[in-house]
């Protein structure tokens, strides 16, 4: 499994940016990364500035969101979604589409997500799947 460093992603979402913006050709998940980024404008001006969003600290005691951290959360779920892993989350999403819009879809899942993920590092163990997706089919509806 593929585990970058903080300065990795960060350098990987401010140069899918970058390429983007330049019409460079994306490659992987780039162009996935590039989509996500134009959804969230907020975080263009961070993102055309690599070295100042490698070093700047994010932190909720601020009341800052950490935009890496939410954009990598975004692709986590479009990969999710489009291998269908865990089983079900793809009908989920698809049920969510039937009355919002993408990214209010998308941000649906990644409230349960993020949930999941604290809810696994608070108690010190592997991330709960089920609960996961029964989160995500509530937001759904089912």
């Amino acid at each position: 499994m593929f585990n970058p460093s903080r300065e990795q992603v960060r350098r990987f979402f401010c140069e899918s940016w970058r390429k983007h913006r330049e019409r460079l050709v994306l490659e992987g998940a780039e162009a996935t990364a590039a989509d996500l980024i134009e959804q969230h404008p907020e975080y263009h001006a961070l993102l055309e500035n690599p070295e100042a969003a490698v070093e700047q600290e994010f932190t909720p005691e601020n009341g800052q969101m950490n935009p890496f951290l939410h954009l990598s959360l975004h692709l986590a779920i479009a990969d999710q979604i489009s291998i269908d892993q865990p089983a079900g989350i793809r009908a989920a999403y698809h049920t969510l589409r039937a009355r919002l819009e993408v990214h209010e879809a998308e941000h649906a899942i990644l409230e349960c997500l993020g949930e999941t993920l604290w809810r696994a590092q608070r108690e010190g163990g592997a991330m709960d799947g089920e609960k996961y997706m029964e989160c995500i089919r509530s937001k759904a509806g089912g």
